[in-house]
């Protein structure tokens, strides 16, 4: 019955959600203009996704049904010839040989108008049948919080889906989430970019479904390489970091550009899934160097004299020096997995990774399990411990808060001795697989 009910719940939360897209789509304000003006073939399906998710995710409905809605609709504007959209060609350069190809760039504003005339037919199509209502939702909490801090502006994006298979029609019956943080350096648009791109070029891997870590590291290299055009013609000279986490089953691949960090924590242990890419890391100055590039020490190391990182999306004024090349590792959950952190490094360069376990879990005892608002507490650790930086930080948590909680009472403490005491050290386990 109670099942049922929910059901019942979920479709009536999707008709009144298609109801209201329906209203506002027909009235004077339902069209918004796409910020982005033309974009080449490769980048029609991550740049129509994110004006639609926009358009339908501020609203209040099912997500799964928004996912379903933004692929649908962004299938149906992109099926058959997209030639009459195209605006101009434009000469790019590729590989070492500098070969010179056309690429075709797409006008838009019109592009755009399409996908709201598709999404208006599907939502008045689906409220006379919905599609069928997920039942094996992965279900997980997760806190999110960002904040500018003392920054004049604000060059963080984060991403995080849930709905990953109903968002790419993937349907072999392997439950998957999503999760990323991107912090631009020298403008916003590189992280924007990655934010945009990166989970589209995970989806139409061809590897996705039988090498997973393969397909999230070259996303990365896809993107970057789709981000590089971009900036040739545009003129921009922005870079990102990044840090990803696909949860694939009982499966955890996490992939990495920079020093944007990933950390799990296993039975209130801190587990160390990665290695930043710093210029003063060995092999990073070893493969600059060798590239003719060098490191040099200015407050810190820094590739070229500039770039406090060693890897990053965009950058093209340090291209090759600063690779575009992410690196990836893949672990298998055994059930004692607590949460999972995402976070820029304006988090990680004032907290430890030790201190992350008892921040989190010291919220969740203030907070009787409510894991809501873990992120704040630890945006809020990193203001104290001095962070002037942007700050984004994502708490996945892979059990019920509660239920995390209530495992670390059960195991107590003694008498006058604190409740969360993990000796400033960490677990470093190796990966089933790295790269």
């Amino acid at each position: 019955m109670a099942a049922a009910a929910g059901v019942e719940e979920e479709v009536t939360a999707a008709r009144n959600l298609l109801a209201v897209l329906l209203h506002d789509l027909a009235g004077p304000e339902g069209h918004p203009r796409p910020q982005n003006r033309s974009v080449s073939r490769d980048e029609a399906e991550g740049e129509l996704s994110e004006a639609v998710l926009r358009l339908v995710g501020g609203r209040d409905g099912p997500a799964w049904l928004t996912a379903c809605l933004v692929r649908a609709t962004v299938q149906q504007t992109l099926q058959g010839d997209l030639d009459s959209f195209v605006e101009r060609k434009q000469d790019v350069v590729e590989g070492a040989e500098n070969d010179v190809q056309t690429e075709d760039l797409l006008h838009f504003d019109a592009l755009f108008k399409r996908c709201l005339n598709c999404l208006q037919d599907i939502s008045s199509q689906w409220q006379m049948q919905l599609p069928s209502v997920p039942t094996n939702k992965r279900n997980l909490q997760v806190s999110i919080h960002a904040i500018r801090n003392t920054r004049r502006k604000m060059e963080d994006r984060h991403v995080s889906l849930l709905e990953f298979n109903q968002l790419f029609g993937l349907t072999d019956g392997v439950e998957r989430s999503y999760f990323a943080v991107f912090d631009g350096h020298g403008g916003i648009d590189a992280a924007n970019y990655a934010a945009t791109h990166v989970h589209v070029m995970v989806a139409c891997h061809e590897a996705l479904t039988s090498d997973p870590a393969r397909a999230l590291k070259e996303a990365f290299q896809r993107t970057d390489s789709m981000f590089l055009k971009r900036a040739r013609r545009e003129r921009l000279r922005s870079g990102t970091t990044g840090v990803c986490a696909l949860l694939e089953g009982d499966q955890l691949h996490v992939a990495w550009l920079g020093d944007s960090q990933a950390l799990l924590v296993r039975q209130g242990n801190p587990v160390t899934l990665m290695e930043p890419h710093k210029p003063e890391r060995e092999d990073e100055r070893e493969r600059i160097e060798t590239l003719g590039g060098c490191i040099t020490f200015m407050g810190c190391w820094r590739v070229n004299g500039t770039l406090a990182v060693s890897r990053a999306i965009g950058d093209i004024d340090q291209k090759p020096y600063v690779s575009g090349e992410g690196d990836v590792s893949s672990h298998t959950f055994n059930g004692t997995e607590d949460f999972l952190v995402l976070a820029c490094d304006g988090f990680y360069d004032s907290v430890s990774s030790a201190e992350v376990p008892g921040l989190v879990l010291g919220h969740l005892q203030e907070n009787g399990g409510d894991g809501q608002h873990a992120a704040e507490r630890l945006v809020a650790a990193a203001k104290e411990g001095g962070s002037s930086d942007n700050i984004t930080v994502l708490v996945i948590f892979l059990r019920e808060p509660a239920k995390v909680l209530e495992d670390f009472l059960a195991h107590g403490s003694g008498e006058g001795e604190p409740l969360f005491d993990f000796g400033g050290g960490g677990v470093e386990v190796p990966s089933d697989h790295a790269g």
